[in-house]
């Protein structure tokens, strides 16, 4: 543990800052404090959109997470697969959250080859070069239907 996490955990006076007494948090907090999501307001709205499973199950943003639950989400950064090692619920640094929890190989293995195949994919920009002309508006309008 560097120093910065050692000076936070003694600032809010847990040890790590994680902490061993909670039997079970809410699974938002967890996610947010293992730094999956920015906010907790993310976290919930990705557990009501049924991207968050817990335990094989949907989960909603209030159910309980004990440790040694597997958990199943989706984020912007991709698929996750893991297994919830400690509770906090607490944001703190990256170098604790990533003490909660630890991924699977399988994961591990699928996000690699997911970010290889959107480098071999390329950069998808289809920007045009310049405005379009009255003649290429019409076009456009002629494929989405809008009439002027």
């Amino acid at each position: 543990m560097n120093t910065a996490s050692r000076r936070y955990a003694d600032r809010v006076g847990a040890v790590e800052g994680v902490e061993r007494g909670v039997t079970g948090t809410r699974i938002d907090k967890w996610l947010w404090a293992a730094r999956f999501f920015r906010t907790r307001e993310l976290a919930s709205k990705a557990c009501e959109l049924g991207r968050v499973t817990s335990n094989g199950v949907r989960a909603k943003p209030a159910r309980e997470v004990k440790a040694g639950d597997r958990i199943a989400l989706e984020n912007e950064t991709g698929k996750f697969d893991v297994e919830v090692l400690e509770l906090s619920q607490q944001r703190g640094p990256a170098a604790v959250a990533q003490t909660l929890y630890s991924e699977t190989e399988e994961s591990v293995a699928a996000r690699k080859l997911a970010v290889e195949q959107r480098k071999l994919m390329g950069a998808m920009d289809y920007a045009p070069a310049k405005r379009p002309s009255k003649r290429d508006r019409r076009l456009i309008h002629s494929f989405s239907g809008k009439r002027h």
